[in-house]
């Protein structure tokens, strides 16, 4: 049995998380009040002779509409502990200026909106949050993520079993012409390497056609860089890791960002997922 509960800031993904979950078998009860969650878990837990028809998988929905009441989750999940009901938590988190936006564009409400301006009521929603955040076994960041990476995610996660890892990567290739992405963390400058965009028959292709990739990689300078690139970042992840970073935006740029800075984002990524860690990849000027 799997006993999950699906908690997180409004607008962060929840509603999307528990049909992705309701898909792959879960029964799932989206804002249960708090007074019935623990009578639920009991009647989930409880042995029974006939278990034929016993729900195997819950997911359980919980966050800030549950108002004063939520506090006593706390008491909840010691008293499931006490019992020694497994649980997950699953978190799911986004920046306040994303889930701004995200309110904006669907014209819906924050819970909290009573309380003055959305950004407010987003802060108070964090607090009244933290001690679910702190219990957490899972927490995803969905500030950049698009509905199919999050589902990847969740079935890495609920379906296929895999280790989790709290931290997400994102590779982004980019043209210095267009500007250094603003929201990096690392900037990588690759613009030394020979460039493709001279030759007639690669210039209108990008570093995703395997004859651009081949042309950047087979230089000594690509293979040296991507070595040492990849011996920087295995030392400075479990550094940011353990300082608490939950997401590190790596950018690596070239000129128009078509032609090597892609090839060396697919190139790192590779190496990185390898490591199994969760980084996904991508090109913001591929197409101008």
């Amino acid at each position: 049995m799997r006993f999950v509960i699906v908690t997180g800031m409004s607008g962060a993904g929840k509603m999307s998380v528990m049909k992705m979950l309701e898909d792959v078998g879960y029964y799932c009860v989206d804002n249960l009040p708090i007074q019935f969650v623990e009578r639920m878990a009991d009647s989930f837990f409880e042995k029974k002779e006939d278990s034929s028809n016993k729900i195997k998988k819950l997911a359980l929905g919980v966050d800030v509409r549950s108002g004063k009441k939520l506090a006593e989750m706390e008491n909840i999940l010691c008293s499931f502990r006490e019992k020694n009901y497994k649980y997950e938590i699953l978190f799911l988190e986004s920046s306040n200026d994303v889930l701004v936006k995200r309110f904006k564009e669907t014209r819906r409400t924050h819970p909290l909106t009573g309380v003055g301006r959305m950004d407010k009521g987003i802060e108070i929603e964090r607090e009244r949050l933290a001690f679910l955040k702190a219990h957490s076994d899972y927490i995803i960041d969905t500030s950049h993520l698009l509905i199919r990476e999050l589902k990847e995610e969740i079935n890495r996660i609920f379906v296929e079993g895999r280790k989790f890892n709290n931290f997400y990567i994102t590779v982004l290739s980019f043209g210095f012409k267009y500007g250094i992405p603003a929201d990096s963390d690392i900037v990588f400058d690759v613009r030394f390497l020979e460039n493709p965009y001279y030759i007639p028959e690669l210039k209108h292709k990008t570093g995703n056609d395997k004859e651009v990739y081949d042309f950047v990689m087979k230089s000594d300078e690509a293979k040296e860089f991507l070595k040492k690139l990849e011996e920087m970042l295995v030392f400075l992840i479990p550094n940011y890791i353990k300082e608490g970073k939950n997401q590190l935006v790596i950018s690596i740029g070239c000129t128009g960002g078509q032609h090597r800075s892609v090839t060396l984002a697919k190139a790192i990524t590779d190496r990185l997922e390898a490591q199994d860690y969760s980084v996904r990849v991508e090109h913001r000027d591929i197409e101008k």
